[in-house]
Protein backbone atom coordinates (compact mmCIF):
# COMPACT_ATOMS: atom_id res chain seq x y z
CA UNK A 1 0.00 0.00 0.00
CA UNK A 2 2.95 2.46 0.75
CA UNK A 3 5.95 2.98 -1.01
CA UNK A 4 9.12 4.83 1.34
CA UNK A 5 11.90 5.84 -0.88
CA UNK A 6 15.57 6.08 0.24
CA UNK A 7 16.68 9.57 0.13
CA UNK A 8 20.54 10.65 1.54
CA UNK A 9 20.37 11.31 5.09
CA UNK A 10 23.43 11.60 8.03
CA UNK A 11 22.63 8.04 9.15
CA UNK A 12 22.78 6.19 6.35
CA UNK A 13 25.66 3.77 6.19
CA UNK A 14 28.80 4.35 4.24
CA UNK A 15 28.22 1.72 2.15
CA UNK A 16 24.63 2.15 1.44
CA UNK A 17 24.42 4.01 -1.94
CA UNK A 18 22.52 7.24 -2.20
CA UNK A 19 20.51 8.59 -5.13
CA UNK A 20 21.97 11.56 -7.08
CA UNK A 21 18.32 13.12 -7.58
CA UNK A 22 16.00 13.28 -4.47
CA UNK A 23 12.62 12.28 -5.02
CA UNK A 24 9.69 13.87 -3.45
CA UNK A 25 6.23 11.82 -3.56
CA UNK A 26 3.01 14.67 -2.29
CA UNK A 27 -0.34 14.01 -2.78
CA UNK A 28 -2.88 17.69 -2.80
CA UNK A 29 -6.00 17.73 -1.52
CA UNK A 30 -8.77 20.54 -0.90
CA UNK A 31 -12.20 21.11 -0.63
CA UNK A 32 -14.28 21.57 -3.70
CA UNK A 33 -13.67 25.36 -5.48
CA UNK A 34 -10.44 25.65 -3.39
CA UNK A 35 -8.41 26.20 -6.72
CA UNK A 36 -6.55 22.72 -6.26
CA UNK A 37 -6.96 22.27 -10.24
CA UNK A 38 -5.67 25.53 -11.05
CA UNK A 39 -2.65 25.47 -8.56
CA UNK A 40 -1.03 22.34 -9.65
CA UNK A 41 -1.56 23.20 -13.10
CA UNK A 42 0.58 26.36 -11.98
CA UNK A 43 3.01 24.67 -10.25
CA UNK A 44 3.60 22.55 -13.73
CA UNK A 45 3.66 25.69 -15.73
CA UNK A 46 5.90 27.78 -13.20
CA UNK A 47 8.30 24.99 -13.34
CA UNK A 48 8.42 24.85 -16.72
CA UNK A 49 7.00 21.14 -16.96
CA UNK A 50 4.46 21.68 -19.54
CA UNK A 51 5.01 20.47 -23.42
CA UNK A 52 4.48 23.16 -25.82
CA UNK A 53 1.47 21.00 -27.38
CA UNK A 54 -0.09 20.41 -23.84
CA UNK A 55 -0.33 24.28 -23.46
CA UNK A 56 -1.40 25.34 -26.72
CA UNK A 57 -4.62 22.66 -26.12
CA UNK A 58 -5.24 24.62 -23.08
CA UNK A 59 -5.23 27.78 -24.70
CA UNK A 60 -7.56 26.48 -27.87
CA UNK A 61 -9.71 25.38 -24.87
CA UNK A 62 -9.54 28.67 -22.80
CA UNK A 63 -10.22 30.55 -25.99
CA UNK A 64 -13.20 28.64 -26.85
CA UNK A 65 -14.75 29.15 -23.73
CA UNK A 66 -14.13 32.85 -24.14
CA UNK A 67 -11.18 33.66 -21.56
CA UNK A 68 -8.55 35.70 -21.40
CA UNK A 69 -5.93 33.81 -20.36
CA UNK A 70 -5.20 29.96 -20.15
CA UNK A 71 -7.06 27.94 -17.88
CA UNK A 72 -4.45 26.50 -15.81
CA UNK A 73 -6.66 23.96 -14.15
CA UNK A 74 -7.41 22.12 -17.81
CA UNK A 75 -3.78 20.88 -17.42
CA UNK A 76 -4.57 18.44 -14.82
CA UNK A 77 -8.30 18.16 -15.21
CA UNK A 78 -7.76 15.00 -17.57
CA UNK A 79 -11.03 13.41 -17.40
CA UNK A 80 -13.70 14.47 -20.19
CA UNK A 81 -15.88 14.19 -17.36
CA UNK A 82 -13.88 16.68 -15.30
CA UNK A 83 -13.66 19.45 -17.37
CA UNK A 84 -17.37 19.03 -18.06
CA UNK A 85 -18.27 19.54 -14.49
CA UNK A 86 -15.09 22.01 -13.72
CA UNK A 87 -13.99 19.39 -10.25
CA UNK A 88 -11.71 16.66 -10.42
CA UNK A 89 -12.92 13.32 -9.98
CA UNK A 90 -10.25 10.42 -10.42
CA UNK A 91 -6.08 10.57 -8.75
CA UNK A 92 -4.13 11.76 -11.47
CA UNK A 93 -0.50 11.50 -11.19
CA UNK A 94 2.12 14.42 -12.32
CA UNK A 95 5.39 14.20 -12.71
CA UNK A 96 7.86 17.48 -12.65
CA UNK A 97 11.85 18.17 -11.55
CA UNK A 98 13.73 21.05 -11.08
CA UNK A 99 17.50 21.12 -9.83
CA UNK A 100 17.08 20.03 -6.94
CA UNK A 101 14.72 17.06 -6.76
CA UNK A 102 12.16 15.17 -8.58
CA UNK A 103 8.36 15.21 -7.67
CA UNK A 104 5.38 13.15 -8.29
CA UNK A 105 2.72 14.63 -7.61
CA UNK A 106 -0.43 12.65 -7.05
CA UNK A 107 -3.76 15.25 -7.64
CA UNK A 108 -6.40 14.23 -5.45
CA UNK A 109 -10.36 15.11 -5.38
CA UNK A 110 -12.34 17.50 -3.39
CA UNK A 111 -15.62 15.95 -3.39
CA UNK A 112 -16.60 14.07 -0.28
CA UNK A 113 -18.02 11.09 -2.32
CA UNK A 114 -14.63 10.96 -3.85
CA UNK A 115 -12.18 10.72 0.11
CA UNK A 116 -11.07 7.05 -0.96
CA UNK A 117 -9.51 8.42 -3.89
CA UNK A 118 -7.66 10.13 -1.00
CA UNK A 119 -6.48 7.55 0.73
CA UNK A 120 -5.18 6.31 -2.63
CA UNK A 121 -3.08 9.19 -3.46
CA UNK A 122 -1.97 9.89 -0.32
CA UNK A 123 -1.16 6.52 0.93
CA UNK A 124 2.65 6.88 -0.94
CA UNK A 125 2.88 10.40 -0.07
CA UNK A 126 5.84 11.94 2.46
CA UNK A 127 4.40 15.40 2.13
CA UNK A 128 0.28 16.68 1.96
CA UNK A 129 -0.15 19.74 -0.18
CA UNK A 130 -3.64 20.58 1.22
CA UNK A 131 -5.30 23.97 -0.11
CA UNK A 132 -7.85 26.35 1.87
CA UNK A 133 -10.26 28.51 0.32
CA UNK A 134 -9.07 31.93 1.86
CA UNK A 135 -12.72 32.97 1.99
CA UNK A 136 -14.23 29.91 3.38
CA UNK A 137 -11.04 29.14 6.14
CA UNK A 138 -11.36 25.34 7.22
CA UNK A 139 -14.35 23.22 6.35
CA UNK A 140 -15.54 19.90 6.89
CA UNK A 141 -13.54 18.46 3.62
CA UNK A 142 -10.67 20.35 5.19
CA UNK A 143 -11.23 18.26 8.44
CA UNK A 144 -11.78 14.61 6.42
CA UNK A 145 -8.10 15.77 4.45
CA UNK A 146 -6.40 15.93 7.83
CA UNK A 147 -7.76 12.86 9.43
CA UNK A 148 -6.78 11.17 6.45
CA UNK A 149 -3.43 12.68 6.43
CA UNK A 150 -2.75 11.53 10.10
CA UNK A 151 -3.77 8.61 9.85
CA UNK A 152 -2.04 7.36 7.10
CA UNK A 153 1.33 8.74 8.75
CA UNK A 154 2.20 11.76 6.16
CA UNK A 155 4.91 12.97 7.58
CA UNK A 156 4.69 16.55 6.43
CA UNK A 157 1.96 19.05 5.40
CA UNK A 158 2.06 22.13 3.43
CA UNK A 159 -1.04 24.49 3.88
CA UNK A 160 -1.74 26.76 0.70
CA UNK A 161 -4.05 29.18 1.73
CA UNK A 162 -5.47 30.13 -1.63
CA UNK A 163 -7.30 33.19 -2.89
CA UNK A 164 -5.97 35.45 -1.11
CA UNK A 165 -6.20 37.91 -3.66
CA UNK A 166 -9.97 37.83 -3.48
CA UNK A 167 -9.49 38.83 0.58
CA UNK A 168 -6.78 41.88 -0.61
CA UNK A 169 -4.17 39.92 0.62
CA UNK A 170 -5.66 39.95 4.88
CA UNK A 171 -3.14 39.14 6.64
CA UNK A 172 -5.49 38.77 10.11
CA UNK A 173 -7.95 36.50 7.55
CA UNK A 174 -4.39 34.17 6.74
CA UNK A 175 -3.30 34.00 10.66
CA UNK A 176 -7.01 32.67 11.13
CA UNK A 177 -6.71 29.73 9.21
CA UNK A 178 -3.83 29.14 10.27
CA UNK A 179 -4.50 28.94 13.82
CA UNK A 180 -7.30 26.94 13.07
CA UNK A 181 -5.80 24.44 10.69
CA UNK A 182 -2.30 23.95 13.16
CA UNK A 183 -4.95 22.85 16.24
CA UNK A 184 -6.78 20.45 13.67
CA UNK A 185 -3.70 18.65 12.96
CA UNK A 186 -1.85 18.06 16.50
CA UNK A 187 -5.14 16.45 17.11
CA UNK A 188 -4.01 13.81 14.26
CA UNK A 189 -0.21 13.85 15.48
CA UNK A 190 0.73 16.34 12.44
CA UNK A 191 3.28 18.69 14.05
CA UNK A 192 5.19 19.33 10.71
CA UNK A 193 2.88 21.96 8.78
CA UNK A 194 4.45 25.22 6.76
CA UNK A 195 1.40 27.72 5.78
CA UNK A 196 1.73 29.58 2.49
CA UNK A 197 -0.54 32.54 1.58
CA UNK A 198 -1.12 31.98 -2.15
CA UNK A 199 -3.22 32.91 -5.48
CA UNK A 200 -2.49 30.09 -8.11
CA UNK A 201 -4.76 32.30 -10.63
CA UNK A 202 -2.18 35.01 -10.43
CA UNK A 203 0.73 32.55 -9.67
CA UNK A 204 1.36 34.96 -6.24
CA UNK A 205 3.97 32.40 -3.66
CA UNK A 206 3.96 29.59 -5.91
CA UNK A 207 7.13 29.71 -7.37
CA UNK A 208 7.86 33.82 -8.03
CA UNK A 209 7.62 35.59 -4.41
CA UNK A 210 4.76 38.11 -4.07
CA UNK A 211 4.82 41.75 -3.92
CA UNK A 212 1.51 42.06 -2.80
CA UNK A 213 1.74 39.80 0.76
CA UNK A 214 4.68 41.92 2.16
CA UNK A 215 4.25 40.78 5.80
CA UNK A 216 4.26 37.22 4.66
CA UNK A 217 8.21 36.58 4.81
CA UNK A 218 8.27 32.42 4.58
CA UNK A 219 8.89 30.58 1.83
CA UNK A 220 6.95 29.93 -1.42
CA UNK A 221 5.41 26.92 -1.87
CA UNK A 222 7.79 25.13 -4.46
CA UNK A 223 10.60 26.88 -1.93
CA UNK A 224 9.43 24.74 1.01
CA UNK A 225 9.09 21.45 -1.46
CA UNK A 226 12.45 21.96 -2.48
CA UNK A 227 13.77 22.27 0.95
CA UNK A 228 11.37 19.70 3.24
CA UNK A 229 13.23 16.70 4.42
CA UNK A 230 12.36 13.32 1.98
CA UNK A 231 12.84 9.67 2.52
CA UNK A 232 13.92 7.49 5.62
CA UNK A 233 17.29 5.74 6.10
CA UNK A 234 17.07 2.19 5.55
CA UNK A 235 19.61 1.40 8.48
CA UNK A 236 16.92 2.51 10.68
CA UNK A 237 13.91 0.76 9.93
CA UNK A 238 14.42 -3.35 10.53
CA UNK A 239 14.54 -5.42 7.29
CA UNK A 240 11.21 -6.61 5.71
CA UNK A 241 11.23 -8.93 2.96
CA UNK A 242 7.71 -10.24 1.47
CA UNK A 243 7.82 -12.61 -0.83
CA UNK A 244 6.60 -12.21 -4.22
CA UNK A 245 8.40 -15.22 -6.39
CA UNK A 246 10.49 -18.25 -5.93
CA UNK A 247 12.64 -18.12 -8.73
CA UNK A 248 14.21 -21.81 -9.56
CA UNK A 249 15.57 -21.30 -13.25
CA UNK A 250 16.95 -24.99 -13.38
CA UNK A 251 19.26 -23.86 -16.02
CA UNK A 252 22.51 -26.06 -17.12
CA UNK A 253 24.28 -23.09 -16.17
CA UNK A 254 22.32 -22.80 -12.41
CA UNK A 255 20.75 -26.34 -11.88
CA UNK A 256 20.83 -25.96 -7.80
CA UNK A 257 19.85 -21.99 -8.08
CA UNK A 258 16.97 -21.34 -5.74
CA UNK A 259 15.75 -17.56 -4.81
CA UNK A 260 13.22 -15.68 -3.00
CA UNK A 261 12.29 -12.19 -5.03
CA UNK A 262 10.64 -9.06 -3.66
CA UNK A 263 10.66 -5.49 -2.99
CA UNK A 264 12.78 -4.19 0.48
CA UNK A 265 9.76 -2.74 2.67
CA UNK A 266 12.55 -1.57 4.71
CA UNK A 267 15.46 -2.15 6.26
CA UNK A 268 19.14 -3.30 4.96
CA UNK A 269 20.29 -6.69 3.94
CA UNK A 270 23.90 -8.38 3.65
CA UNK A 271 24.97 -11.88 2.86
CA UNK A 272 25.94 -13.48 6.21
CA UNK A 273 22.70 -11.82 8.18
CA UNK A 274 20.58 -13.85 10.06
CA UNK A 275 16.95 -13.84 9.24
CA UNK A 276 13.54 -15.13 9.99
CA UNK A 277 11.29 -16.58 7.41
CA UNK A 278 7.49 -16.18 8.74
CA UNK A 279 5.25 -17.63 9.51
CA UNK A 280 7.14 -20.65 9.59
CA UNK A 281 9.40 -19.40 12.05
CA UNK A 282 12.48 -20.86 10.59
CA UNK A 283 16.11 -19.30 11.11
CA UNK A 284 18.83 -19.35 8.57
CA UNK A 285 21.07 -17.09 6.87
CA UNK A 286 21.47 -14.99 4.00
CA UNK A 287 24.34 -16.31 1.88
CA UNK A 288 23.72 -13.87 -1.93
CA UNK A 289 21.57 -11.36 -2.46
CA UNK A 290 20.92 -10.99 -6.71
CA UNK A 291 19.25 -8.13 -8.90
CA UNK A 292 18.96 -7.67 -12.83
CA UNK A 293 22.08 -5.87 -14.30
CA UNK A 294 21.85 -3.20 -16.43
CA UNK A 295 23.22 -5.83 -19.36
CA UNK A 296 20.10 -8.12 -18.48
CA UNK A 297 22.37 -10.54 -16.62
CA UNK A 298 22.50 -10.69 -13.25
CA UNK A 299 24.56 -8.70 -10.43
CA UNK A 300 25.63 -9.88 -7.05
CA UNK A 301 24.87 -7.35 -4.35
CA UNK A 302 26.95 -6.94 -0.75
CA UNK A 303 24.51 -4.66 0.36
CA UNK A 304 20.65 -4.15 -0.65
CA UNK A 305 18.32 -1.29 0.64
CA UNK A 306 14.36 -0.51 0.34
CA UNK A 307 13.35 0.07 -1.50
CA UNK A 308 15.01 -2.38 -4.26
CA UNK A 309 13.83 -5.34 -5.86
CA UNK A 310 15.74 -7.49 -4.78
CA UNK A 311 16.55 -11.76 -4.91
CA UNK A 312 17.42 -13.57 -1.92
CA UNK A 313 19.71 -16.89 -1.67
CA UNK A 314 19.68 -18.30 1.74
CA UNK A 315 21.76 -20.86 3.19
CA UNK A 316 19.14 -23.92 3.79
CA UNK A 317 16.80 -25.17 1.77
CA UNK A 318 13.05 -24.11 3.41
CA UNK A 319 10.16 -24.38 2.15
CA UNK A 320 9.21 -20.58 1.49
CA UNK A 321 6.68 -19.97 -0.89
CA UNK A 322 4.45 -15.99 -2.14
CA UNK A 323 3.09 -14.64 1.01
CA UNK A 324 6.21 -15.27 3.34
CA UNK A 325 8.06 -12.83 4.79
CA UNK A 326 11.88 -12.55 4.89
CA UNK A 327 12.06 -9.98 8.34
CA UNK A 328 15.33 -9.10 10.52
CA UNK A 329 16.06 -12.70 12.88
CA UNK A 330 14.51 -10.43 16.32
CA UNK A 331 11.29 -10.22 14.77
CA UNK A 332 9.99 -13.32 16.25
CA UNK A 333 7.00 -11.32 17.61
CA UNK A 334 5.39 -10.55 14.52
CA UNK A 335 3.19 -12.98 14.07
CA UNK A 336 -0.87 -12.38 15.19
CA UNK A 337 -4.64 -13.39 14.39
CA UNK A 338 -6.06 -10.66 16.11
CA UNK A 339 -5.73 -7.10 14.61
CA UNK A 340 -7.28 -3.72 15.36
CA UNK A 341 -6.87 -1.22 12.67
CA UNK A 342 -8.25 1.95 11.18
CA UNK A 343 -9.72 1.79 7.98
CA UNK A 344 -10.94 4.09 5.18
CA UNK A 345 -14.12 2.38 3.57
CA UNK A 346 -13.38 2.08 -0.14
CA UNK A 347 -16.35 0.54 -1.28
CA UNK A 348 -20.20 1.55 -1.76
CA UNK A 349 -20.76 -2.22 0.37
CA UNK A 350 -20.76 -1.23 4.16
CA UNK A 351 -17.88 -3.15 6.32
CA UNK A 352 -20.55 -4.64 9.19
CA UNK A 353 -19.63 -7.08 12.52
CA UNK A 354 -19.55 -10.64 11.62
CA UNK A 355 -18.74 -10.06 7.94
CA UNK A 356 -16.31 -12.86 6.53
CA UNK A 357 -13.32 -11.23 3.88
CA UNK A 358 -9.81 -11.53 2.71
CA UNK A 359 -7.17 -9.86 4.68
CA UNK A 360 -3.87 -8.65 2.66
CA UNK A 361 -0.69 -7.70 4.35
CA UNK A 362 1.77 -7.28 2.02
CA UNK A 363 2.23 -10.43 -0.85
CA UNK A 364 -0.18 -12.57 1.93
CA UNK A 365 -3.84 -13.15 2.15
CA UNK A 366 -5.95 -14.87 4.70
CA UNK A 367 -9.32 -15.49 5.38
CA UNK A 368 -10.56 -13.21 7.87
CA UNK A 369 -14.08 -12.08 10.32
CA UNK A 370 -15.10 -8.73 11.09
CA UNK A 371 -15.23 -9.53 14.92
CA UNK A 372 -16.53 -6.02 15.91
CA UNK A 373 -16.71 -2.51 14.60
CA UNK A 374 -14.67 -0.70 17.41
CA UNK A 375 -16.11 3.23 16.54
CA UNK A 376 -16.24 5.44 14.09
CA UNK A 377 -14.48 9.34 13.32
CA UNK A 378 -17.49 11.76 13.47
CA UNK A 379 -15.55 14.39 10.79
CA UNK A 380 -17.63 17.26 12.15
CA UNK A 381 -17.06 16.86 16.22
CA UNK A 382 -13.62 15.33 15.50
CA UNK A 383 -14.75 12.82 18.09
CA UNK A 384 -15.27 9.03 17.94
CA UNK A 385 -18.67 7.47 18.15
CA UNK A 386 -20.80 3.78 18.31
CA UNK A 387 -21.14 2.65 14.80
CA UNK A 388 -24.13 0.20 15.18
CA UNK A 389 -24.73 -0.14 11.24
CA UNK A 390 -20.83 -0.41 10.23
CA UNK A 391 -18.80 1.52 8.49
CA UNK A 392 -20.60 2.84 5.04
CA UNK A 393 -18.17 4.49 1.94
CA UNK A 394 -15.49 7.02 2.87
CA UNK A 395 -15.99 6.39 6.91
CA UNK A 396 -13.02 6.42 8.88
CA UNK A 397 -13.21 3.96 11.68
CA UNK A 398 -11.87 1.19 14.11
CA UNK A 399 -12.13 -2.56 13.40
CA UNK A 400 -11.41 -5.78 15.38
CA UNK A 401 -10.79 -8.28 12.97
CA UNK A 402 -9.83 -12.80 13.52
CA UNK A 403 -7.73 -14.17 11.01
CA UNK A 404 -7.54 -17.87 9.76
CA UNK A 405 -4.05 -18.47 9.65
CA UNK A 406 -1.04 -16.57 11.44
CA UNK A 407 -0.10 -13.45 9.75
CA UNK A 408 3.03 -11.68 10.07
CA UNK A 409 1.99 -7.67 10.66
CA UNK A 410 3.80 -4.18 11.84
CA UNK A 411 2.62 -1.31 13.46
CA UNK A 412 1.84 1.21 10.96
CA UNK A 413 3.03 4.04 12.99
CA UNK A 414 6.72 2.28 13.00
CA UNK A 415 6.74 0.54 9.18
CA UNK A 416 3.82 2.00 6.91
CA UNK A 417 4.66 -1.05 4.17
CA UNK A 418 4.34 -3.62 6.57
CA UNK A 419 1.95 -2.15 8.76
CA UNK A 420 -0.95 -1.10 6.07
CA UNK A 421 -3.46 -3.88 5.10
CA UNK A 422 -6.63 -3.94 2.77
CA UNK A 423 -10.05 -5.96 3.31
CA UNK A 424 -10.93 -7.53 0.18
CA UNK A 425 -14.69 -8.72 -0.64
CA UNK A 426 -14.44 -12.75 -1.08
CA UNK A 427 -16.94 -13.02 -3.61
CA UNK A 428 -15.78 -10.71 -6.05
CA UNK A 429 -11.86 -9.32 -5.43
CA UNK A 430 -12.93 -6.13 -5.08
CA UNK A 431 -11.46 -3.93 -2.26
CA UNK A 432 -13.73 -2.87 0.70
CA UNK A 433 -11.19 -0.52 2.83
CA UNK A 434 -7.50 0.16 3.78
CA UNK A 435 -6.35 -0.25 7.00
CA UNK A 436 -3.49 0.53 9.04
CA UNK A 437 -2.56 -1.62 11.64
CA UNK A 438 -1.89 -0.78 15.61
CA UNK A 439 0.27 -2.60 17.77
CA UNK A 440 -0.78 -6.16 16.65
CA UNK A 441 -2.35 -8.58 19.79
CA UNK A 442 0.74 -11.45 19.65
CA UNK A 443 -1.47 -14.20 19.93
CA UNK A 444 -0.71 -16.62 16.98
CA UNK A 445 -2.55 -19.96 16.97
CA UNK A 446 -6.24 -19.13 17.50
CA UNK A 447 -7.57 -18.28 14.34
CA UNK A 448 -11.70 -18.44 13.05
Amino acid sequence: MTITDHAPAATVLDDVPSPRHDLLRLATAGSVDDGKSTLVGRLLYDTKSVLADQLDAVERVSRDRGLEAADLALLTDGLRAEREQGITIDVAYRYFSTATRSYVLADTPGHVQYTRNMVTGASTAELALILVDARHGVVEQTRRHLAVTGLLGVRHVALAVNKMDLVDWDETAFKAIVVEFEELAARFGIDDVVAVPVSALLGDNIVDRSERAAWYSGPTLLEHLEAVPVGTSPDTQALRLPVQYVVRPRTPEHPDYRGYAGRLASGVVRPGDEVLVLPSGRRTTVEGIDRAGADGGVQELDVAFAPQSVVLRLADDLDISRGDLIAAADASGLLTRSLTGTVAVLSDSPLRQRDRVLLRVGTRTVRAIVDDVVDQLDITTMEQQAAPDGLSLNAIGRVRLRLAEDVAVDDYRELRRTGSFLLIDESDGSTLAAGMAEAPDRSAGEGI
